[in-house]
């Protein structure tokens, strides 16, 4: 599945959130949709100190897949509200990154020096 697809999918589910917390209570604000991935991202850093031995995990690999599964959908759906093209924005990011650490790595003024006797 492509970033496109994904992306398609992560609306689908979006509408239905939509449609049942119009039944339900209210539909979300974009600002919740935020505060909803922050906490998706506290329970992935639980996951990954439980994956590391740091704490109990009793859902294992599962929860943790299941929980990087939501953290992706809320950045799809992020983007989607905020009408980035998530695929543009990742590629120059990326370009934008390996030029910088590739400069770093090649600027000898970055290399550690070696103290004289």
């Amino acid at each position: 599945m492509d970033l496109e697809e994904m992306q398609q999918r992560a609306i689908e589910i979006h509408r239905l959130y939509d449609e049942l917390n119009r039944r339900d209570r209210r539909v979300w604000r974009t600002d919740e949709f935020m505060l909803g991935f922050v906490g998706d991202v506290g329970d992935l850093a639980k996951l990954v100190m439980a994956e590391e031995g740091a704490r109990e995990n009793p859902g294992g690999r599962p929860a943790l897949e299941h929980e990087l599964a939501d953290c992706l959908w809320s950045v799809l759906i992020l983007a989607h509200l905020y009408h980035v093209d998530l695929a543009d924005a990742f590629d120059r990011t990326m370009a934008e990154l390996k030029t910088s650490i590739a400069a770093q790595l090649t600027d000898p003024s970055d290399q550690p020096r070696l103290q004289s006797k």
